[in-house]
């Protein structure tokens, strides 16, 4: 039971509908849309939308997103990969031989066909009430009228307002003088307003085959990119069948490779095998054992995971028994190891997560990305789309599954997630933060599962992760000295956090007393509400 004595955030209940996001206008516009009669898909995408504009560093039009839906509450899943491809054109071997090492993020090669609008528009035409224009309509007005400027949001542009510089349309688009604009003045994005506009009038066809077509190809063009109108027609995203583990006494769903939920699995298949540590989620012993239990997941993950298309990937092997059981016996309590790096992708960063729960249990698990703050940096001119860098979770290295070749999607880090049990979704939640998301859902379901921590309280709770790839340990600066201490001491290198690490969003269903629980990370502007 949370202690209310001291100071934070509660829980948010409600007995009809909720939505939690990580920006209060996005949450505020799902709800909107809950009471003007659409349902958790809507209001999902309505939420994702407004975010578009008003955390324009966080996510776009020009991203990807997946989404996990449970129809009226049924563990029977619906899952959508709405990940982008790489243009048929593209060639790895020239890419070398042009003096490549690795993938750039201001380059058009980081930039896959962005699969948001696709996914967008089947996921409301298959299992959505209400019509496009609808559901776009609170976003088109905030790009169209203005939104002011938060402090966090100030934060996270000014973090990227020297790499903005490298991009002149970008620039324009964002920046005020080369700065971030100032808390409290009022920022309009007109030609994403006329995008969305079109795009709410004409269906997806005019982002993938019409004149934001055009704009985004003629631009990646200038850059020396090899995309085509053709391969942006070729656009189209997938159903999928979702993955799954037991934790405890609930299941626990993921979207399949090419993204790395099967990661996430398998840190909670690792997890599960240890005694709760009767100190709580933050002894030495514990932060150990979940550093240690990262580093061996995410070292599977780099080196099997990519387009299940182009090279298998092992699900099976990866949520097995005896697999958990040889890594987490493999773990020394005594000391840090730091196991072989076998591909070398992208550390973070932004991304937002989504979710809803409606008046007839409709859950909506959904992400939408950009991956790094604004992406690739590079924005098309007339359509003001600004394109993820996606394609920097690709490789070089040859042999590789995550290799780039023509029409592969990448490895990627963006997951929602559902939690299920007795043939009923249980939890629609979800964890930002680039690589942190697999290893972010298990540290929050285990601190809420194991260490009964409510919602908000397993959100709220200091974190930390091992880098996969230098084997330093991010550590937000809650976490006590003499704790760090003991971890040095193992040999960790330990590094104080230089930004809040990750973001969360989680809806859990009460169906004996027909009661909605809803928490919102406090690491990012948002929210949960509910009626």
């Amino acid at each position: 039971m949370r202690d209310l004595s001291r100071p934070g955030r509660s829980p948010v209940l409600s007995g009809k509908a909720m939505a939690a996001t990580s920006h209060p206008l996005a949450t505020q516009a799902a709800i909107q849309t809950l009471q003007n009669g659409g349902n958790a898909m809507d209001a999902a995408i309505a939420a994702c939308a407004v975010q578009c504009v008003v955390e324009p560093h966080s996510t776009g039009v020009g991203g990807d997103c997946f989404c996990l839906y449970a129809p009226e509450g049924s563990d029977e899943l619906v899952a959508y990969n709405g990940s982008g491809r790489t243009p048929a054109a593209t060639d790895a071997d020239a890419l070398l031989r042009s003096g490549m090492k690795d993938i750039p993020r201001y380059s058009p090669v980081s930039v896959t066909v962005p699969g948001a609008i696709d996914a967008w528009v089947r996921l409301l035409k298959d299992h959505g009430r209400l019509s496009l224009a609808e559901v776009l309509m609170p976003a088109i007005g905030y790009a169209e009228d203005g939104f002011p400027i938060s402090p966090r949001i100030h934060f996270d542009m000014a973090n990227q307002a020297e790499f903005l510089g490298n991009d002149p349309v970008s620039s324009a688009t964002y920046l005020k003088d080369g700065k971030a604009p100032a808390v409290g003045s009022v920022m309009r994005l007109p030609q994403l307003a006329r995008t969305m506009r079109a795009v709410a009038e004409q269906g997806s066809d005019v982002f993938y085959k019409g004149w934001i077509a055009r704009d985004i190809v003629e631009r990646l063009q200038e850059l020396g990119g090899v995309h085509t109108m053709d391969d942006l027609a070729r656009a189209g995203g997938e159903y999928v069948a979702p993955i799954a583990s037991r934790y405890r006494d609930h299941t626990i769903h993921q979207c399949p490779p090419n993204g790395q939920g099967v990661i996430a699995l398998l840190l909670l298949n690792m997890m599960q095998r240890f005694d709760i540590d009767p100190g709580g989620p933050l002894t030495a012993d514990r932060i150990h054992l979940e550093i240690e239990a990262c580093r061996l997941a995410y070292a599977a993950r780099n080196h099997f995971v990519g387009d299940p298309e182009f090279s298998a990937v092992p699900v099976e092997v990866l949520l097995s028994d005896d697999y958990a059981r040889k890594l987490a016996g493999s773990i020394d309590m005594s000391r840090a190891t730091v196991p072989a790096v076998d591909i070398d992708v992208p550390r973070h960063r932004d991304t937002v997560y989504i979710s809803v729960v409606d008046e007839d249990r409709n859950a909506c698990s959904f992400i939408n990305t950009l991956f790094f703050g604004f992406g690739s940096g590079i924005t098309a001119p007339e359509s003001g789309v600004t394109l993820h860098n996606r394609g920097q979770g690709f490789t070089l290295q040859e042999g590789h599954p995550n290799r780039i070749a023509p029409g592969k999607r990448p490895l990627h880090t963006i997951i929602p997630a559902m939690e299920t049990k007795d043939g009923r979704a249980q939890m629609s939640f979800g964890v930002m933060g680039g690589q942190y998301q697999a290893f972010g859902h298990m540290q929050f379901l285990s601190r809420y599962h194991d260490f009964g921590l409510d919602l908000q309280e397993a959100m709220d709770a200091p974190r930390f992760m091992a880098d996969p790839f230098n084997g330093q340990v991010e550590m937000e600066n809650a976490i006590d000295a003499d704790i760090c201490e003991d971890l040095v001491r193992r040999g960790h290198d330990i590094a104080t956090a230089s930004v809040p690490i990750g973001g969360s969003q989680a809806i859990a269903i009460d169906w004996e007393n027909n009661v909605l629980t809803g928490a919102s990370d406090p690491r990012k502007d948002g929210c949960a509400i509910g009626y």
